[in-house]
């Protein structure tokens, strides 16, 4: 069995994509997966799977959610190992996890974006804040907070051409603590 952790885009953000973590859980324990762990009710599951076929595994969670509960949610799935590399890969400097950890996001990408799309963003970005992708993800600093920023999820995924999930580094990092066994909340 490997372990991954998936991070499901959009649900309980709003009024109607609501789902309940428990039956989140459940939804993976029918799958077949074993020491099933979700975090907050933003859609982060810890899960174990017999297979190691990543998109194997994305197809099959977002049809059996849309399935349970009538709506189609986009899943992004990553090893441990996976998750410690994009967190240790911060572009950032002198951050402080505890005091900055909610104002720095990693924006997990569906795939890699065109060069022409990032620098189609980069032209939205306003000082203070600051975006860097790499690959398929993308590191964003909101200094002042993210929640009248016009960089929002939803430009990112239009500019980059991409479907995108993010988590706060605080969140990472809890994630990553769970996935090691550490103790949960």
């Amino acid at each position: 069995m490997t372990q991954f952790i998936s991070l499901l885009r959009g649900i309980n953000v709003g009024g109607n994509r609501k789902i309940k973590m428990a039956d989140l859980k459940a939804v993976y324990e029918f799958l077949g997966f074993t020491n099933v762990i979700s975090y907050i009710q933003s859609g982060n599951v810890i899960f174990n799977a017999p297979t190691d076929n990543k998109n194997e595994l994305k197809t099959i969670i977002e049809q059996a959610i849309e399935q349970k509960f009538g709506f189609e949610v986009a899943v992004d799935i990553k090893t441990l190992d996976e998750l410690k590399q994009l967190f240790q890969a911060l572009p950032f400097e002198n951050i402080n996890i505890v005091e900055d950890g909610s104002k720095i996001l990693i924006s997990f990408l569906s795939t890699q974006p065109q060069k022409e799309n990032i620098t189609d963003l980069l032209t939205y970005v306003k000082a203070p804040e600051q975006i860097i992708v790499s690959k398929d993800c993308a590191y964003i600093n909101y200094p002042n907070g993210c929640g009248r920023s016009k960089l929002t999820n939803v430009l990112i995924e239009k500019k980059l051409a991409v479907t995108a999930t993010a988590r706060n580094l605080k969140t990472v990092a809890k994630l990553i603590a769970l996935a090691e066994g550490e103790e949960g909340e």
